[in-house]
C-alpha cells in the first residue's frame, strides 16, 4: 500500500465508513470491508505522522530574520 497515495486512502476509507454506517452489508462483506478501513487507517496515520515530522514553521524573530522551528515545538504561529 506504500504507493497509494493518502488523499486517494482517505477517499476510500471515507467511502469504507459509509458503507458501513448505511448498515446495509451483511456481515462477511462489513467484516472484509472493517478489515480494510483498519489497514488504510493505520496507512494514513502513518503517512502523517510522517508528514508532521517534516513540517518547520517559519518564524520571525525579533530582528526580523527567518528561523526554522520544529512543529511539535510550537503552539502556533508567534509575531514575537
Amino acid at each position: 500500500m506504500a504507493e497509494k497515495k493518502f488523499e486517494t486512502a482517505l477517499k476510500e476509507l471515507e467511502q469504507i465508513v459509509a458503507q458501513l454506517e448505511d448498515g446495509e452489508l451483511p456481515l462477511d462483506d462489513a467484516l472484509r470491508l472493517f478489515e480494510k478501513g483498519i489497514r488504510l487507517s493505520q496507512f494514513c496515520s502513518a503517512r502523517l505522522d510522517d508528514a508532521e515530522q517534516k513540517v518547520e514553521l517559519l518564524l520571525k524573530d525579533a530582528g526580523g530574520s527567518l528561523r526554522a522551528v520544529d512543529f511539535k515545538d510550537t503552539d502556533g504561529p508567534h509575531d514575537d
